[in-house]
């Protein structure tokens, strides 16, 4: 379970302060998909900074699964962001000269994963995520945009996170593939049970999320 509450971010720049995020406050349960949607500059990539621990709140507490990640020192956090929360991007941003197997098992051995497990967990989720041995052993530059992102939906979840944060996963993709890495992440959030925030300015995209909240200028509401 992810409890955020009263989250805020301030950024001081020329022009004055910025209010990238304002008091937020929600929760998501396990195997929950949840979609943020909001326009550009909304505040929508601070939030994920933030919850990702890549960047540090000015107020606020975020909780995951009884652990307070405001109280962890550099370490902890370093720990986190590399055994309980995967990322998910709109650029892939797989390693190019690996392939899409060793992509996999490179996060593994960040996470600690067990070294002998490693390649049995690869070649799992690489069928997790429809992929065959044969597109398990090219490099991404051989593989569609359809299929990249699909690699980079097996790493992030390779190491089963509490926390899946897919900053608009879809957006360098056609809407029919985009539908299906979204039913992806629906079927890897519930056969692992972690938790799943999608990032999307898409309404369809965000209409097959369990839950859909909005932000705007740093504000965050429900929409039933």
């Amino acid at each position: 379970m992810l409890n955020v509450e009263k989250l805020s971010k301030t950024f001081k720049t020329e022009g004055g302060e910025v209010h990238a995020v304002r008091d937020v406050t929600f929760h998501a349960a396990d195997g929950e998909v949840v979609a943020i949607i909001g326009a550009s500059g909304s505040g929508k990539s601070t939030l994920l900074s933030l919850l990702g621990l890549l960047d540090a709140p000015d107020a606020g507490s975020i909780e995951m699964n009884g652990t307070q990640l405001a109280n962890l020192d550099s370490g902890g956090r370093t720990k986190y962001r590399a055994r309980e929360v995967g990322f998910v991007f709109q650029a892939f941003n797989l390693i190019p000269n690996l392939s899409a197997k060793e992509n996999i098992k490179l996060a593994l051995e960040f996470s600690n994963w067990p070294k002998n497990d490693r390649d049995a967990r690869a070649d799992a989720m690489l069928a997790m995520v429809g992929l065959d041995a044969n597109k398990a052993s090219r490099r991404p530059n051989k593989l569609s945009g359809g299929e990249q992102q699909r690699v980079a939906i097996a790493r992030a979840f390779a190491a089963q996170p509490q926390l899946i944060l897919a900053d608009e996963p879809t957006g360098s993709l056609d809407k029919a593939t985009g539908q299906k890495i979204v039913q992806l992440l629906r079927e890897a959030a519930n056969t692992q049970k972690t938790t799943v925030l999608v990032v999307t300015h898409d309404e369809k995209i965000a209409n097959q999320a369990d839950r859909r909240l909005e932000i705007e200028d740093g504000a965050l509401t429900e929409i039933a």
